[in-house]
């Protein structure tokens, strides 16, 4: 694993820009990869169900699948050093068990807290509609995918974040469950060529209401 590039939150926030253009001749490590996926992973969800689920696409051949998917970007897909497809899984409540199980048995909660949480959460997802679902996988897997940003930032590399693909389509050409997989964004990941442009952001004063 590389060593991080900072640890500074005000450089790495300042810092992070949409980038368009990679290095494609820097390739990320696998270890290095799931330590930003754990570190990401830290981001809050609703009763701590994780619903995000990740396809890193790298490979020639992954990306030629991607590539007629998506459709704005093009570039990032061919210079990145991966894509990463950000699902929610739809069904996130099949691993409440093993959640609350090791949360009990690793003393973060009582056991008899983590029999009633489970009793009580468990039988509230599946009665969600797939609306709703859709609603919390969606709304969790995104903070997950700004976390992530941040995460890969800190590592030294850069990433953009995509709404711009074939919904509809993109489980499938993997082999996903379409049912079960909803895709919420794709972000490219890599060592920026440029630095990215700077952007406006409107002043809260002008975004906020008091009361």
């Amino acid at each position: 694993m590389t060593e991080l590039a900072t640890n500074d939150f005000t450089e790495i926030l300042e810092g992070r820009r949409s980038i368009r253009a990679y290095d494609p001749q820097v390739k990320i490590p696998r270890e290095e990869m799931l330590a930003m996926l754990d570190e990401a992973a830290k981001a809050p969800s609703s009763v701590n169900m994780q619903p995000w689920r990740f396809l890193i696409v790298e490979s020639e051949e992954g990306k030629a699948t991607l590539n007629p998917l998506i459709r704005f970007n093009k570039r990032q897909n061919r210079t990145s050093s991966a894509m990463i497809v950000v699902f929610g899984d739809m069904l996130c409540y099949e691993r409440a068990e093993e959640i609350y199980g090791k949360a009990a048995n690793g003393g973060i909660m009582p056991k008899l807290m983590s029999k009633a949480k489970l009793s009580a959460i468990v039988p509230t997802y599946k009665r969600f509609s797939r609306s709703k679902m859709n609603d919390v996988v969606k709304i969790d897997s995104s903070l997950f995918a700004m976390q992530f940003m941040l995460v890969a930032r800190s590592h030294g590399y850069d990433t953009n974040p995509m709404g711009g693909f074939e919904e509809d389509r993109v489980a499938a050409a993997f082999g996903l469950d379409t049912e079960r997989y909803v895709p919420v964004m794709i972000i490219s990941i890599g060592k920026a060529t440029a630095e990215g442009h700077q952007s406006v952001r409107l002043p809260a004063k002008d975004l906020s209401w008091w009361r």
